[in-house]
């Protein structure tokens, strides 16, 4: 009976509905789901039917950052959101300190990287330490802290960074001003930090920065694996899975350049390793791979599998390529854009020399004691960081079901994003000149302030705070101060800056500059 009766109603569909009366309710419950997204809606973005947040991302591609800004705004700091139907990506996006320290420290277990974190970049990180969660991760920081904190690394990576900023940065930067030429300085910057990470971190130089800037295999093939796997964020799993499988189009590039960062990793491990049967130990090398193998010779650490040794060595270039140079690179084009600012940096810089004995301009190496009185440098390079941080968002999962303070309701596998691109750009957190370039906002009686590192989680917080903060500014500190001694950099007249849709905060069409030397 019931058949029949399906299929009666099955038959007078098909005999009294035309494909345009079809096509005419379809769109009708289409405009009527707008309408009531419209009405329900507390002020995030519009939700589309079957395709959730996707066409609102899409229409604004080109400015994502800043339109998320405004509906961060409208939606008074945090809103859900859902994506394409049957694609189970939803969540929350929010800029609430209050929230955002609930994430990253008081229920800190409940927010992980999270399945879908890991899973797409596993292929190039492995389980190292930005890929990892839970006792993996607590006993890879540990290890990391001990020595990355240790007085002989320190040591050692101020030589480094002192080698390379004099004796290839500043010569470059000298033939470039000499030349004339325009040139990329977000592109000199990446190799400079190329270069450093790797000296610092794994005891090679790849040479990114010689006078001629060679193409470095190495460094061309790390670049393309870090871009082709944030492609796969932004394409439906089953489209990268499946182009994985079959080894097509980006995902077969994405797997021959992960081939040449793994083997150039396990190449250093392994020569390393070989060095340290040979001689027994490796107390002539201070860079952390070596520090690390020597002590698990020396039984002072358990012992390291080489895979563990190979995903260190990729998650800390990962780690030490992009932020910093990606940071220098927006503080330049902020100090041409106000030069009250380059003004009083220099005035900070000459006063700090002129406790100096006479020297020339080509001997001035800054000292750890002469980094550390640069108050106003520090302060701009922090307002840069705020303005322009080099990670723009952040992302954790949730295991739980849970509440945020400010009374959000978070499900059990939601996406999580924290946006520190828009905090930046809120008057509430930052005052009604947020979107001023104000150095002065960091300094009080002529010191650093201290400043709520929820609001400012430029260096993430909590648990997860970067253990590479000291390292980071006394770089960045050693080669704006440097440069700005000896050179005047303008950016090309016309050349468009705005921020590229990567986890990293690039200069869409880089930083077109030219140099000026101080005494002409």
């Amino acid at each position: 009976m019931t058949e029949m009766f399906v299929f009666s109603v099955i038959e007078w569909v098909n005999s009294h509905l035309t494909f345009w009366d079809v096509a005419i309710a379809l769109l009708g419950l289409f405009i009527f789901s707008c309408i009531d997204e419209s009405l329900t809606n507390k002020g995030g973005p519009m939700l589309w039917p079957v395709l959730g947040i996707i066409p609102s991302l899409f229409l604004h591609m080109n400015d994502t950052y800043n339109w998320t800004t405004k509906v961060l705004i409208k939606a008074g700091g945090t809103f859900h959101y859902r994506g394409m139907w049957m694609g189970g990506s939803y969540g929350i996006i929010t800029i609430d300190p209050a929230n955002i320290e609930y994430i990253l420290k008081t229920n800190f277990k409940n927010f992980p990287k999270g399945n879908y974190y890991r899973e797409r970049f596993s292929d190039l990180l492995g389980d190292g330490i930005f890929n990892s969660d839970d006792e993996s991760w607590k006993e890879q920081r540990q290890i990391a802290k001990m020595m990355m904190h240790s007085s002989r690394f320190v040591e050692h990576s101020f030589r480094t960074m002192q080698d390379i900023v004099h004796q290839k940065l500043l010569k470059l930067l000298e033939k470039l001003a000499t030349s004339g030429h325009c040139f990329d300085l977000q592109e000199m910057l990446l190799r400079l930090t190329f270069d450093n990470i790797c000296t610092a971190a794994l005891g090679i130089d790849p040479g990114c920065l010689a006078l001629d800037l060679p193409e470095v295999p190495f460094a061309k093939a790390f670049e393309e694996s870090t871009e082709l796997t944030l492609l796969r964020f932004l394409i439906p799993p089953f489209v990268w899975k499946t182009l994985k499988l079959f080894r097509l189009g980006n995902e077969k590039r994405l797997k021959e350049a992960i081939e040449v960062v793994h083997d150039f990793a396990d190449k250093t491990v392994r020569d390393r390793r070989n060095k340290l049967e040979k001689l027994g130990n490796l107390h002539d090398q201070s860079d952390l791979l070596s520090r690390l193998m020597d002590g698990n010779k020396q039984g002072k650490n358990k012992h390291f599998p080489g895979k563990f040794l190979r995903d260190f060595c990729v998650s800390f270039i990962l780690a030490g390529r992009d932020t910093t140079s990606v940071a220098l690179a927006w503080f330049f084009w902020l100090v041409h854009k106000n030069p009250e600012v380059e003004s009083k940096i220099l005035n900070e810089i000459y006063a700090i020399l002129s406790h100096r004995e006479c020297t020339t301009e080509d001997d001035i190496i800054f000292t750890v004691d002469e980094l550390k009185k640069m108050v106003y440098l520090q302060a701009a390079l922090s307002e840069s960081l705020r303005l322009y941080p080099s990670v723009p968002i952040e992302m954790k999962q949730v295991l739980e079901d849970d509440v945020f303070p400010d009374g959000t309701v978070v499900k059990k596998g939601a996406r999580i994003f924290h946006c520190i691109y828009s905090m930046a750009r809120i008057d509430s957190i930052w005052g009604k000149d947020c979107l001023e370039f104000k150095p002065e906002r960091w300094i009080e009686d002529g010191k650093l302030v201290s400043v709520n590192q929820f609001k400012y989680a430029v260096f993430n917080a909590g648990p997860r705070l970067c253990l590479g903060k000291k390292f980071a500014y006394t770089q960045m500190k050693m080669v704006a101060a440097s440069v700005l001694l000896r050179y005047s950099i303008k950016v090309v007249e016309g050349h468009s800056v705005a921020p590229k849709l990567t986890t990293t905060l690039y200069m869409k069409n880089g930083l077109m500059v030219s140099l000026k030397p101080r005494q002409e």
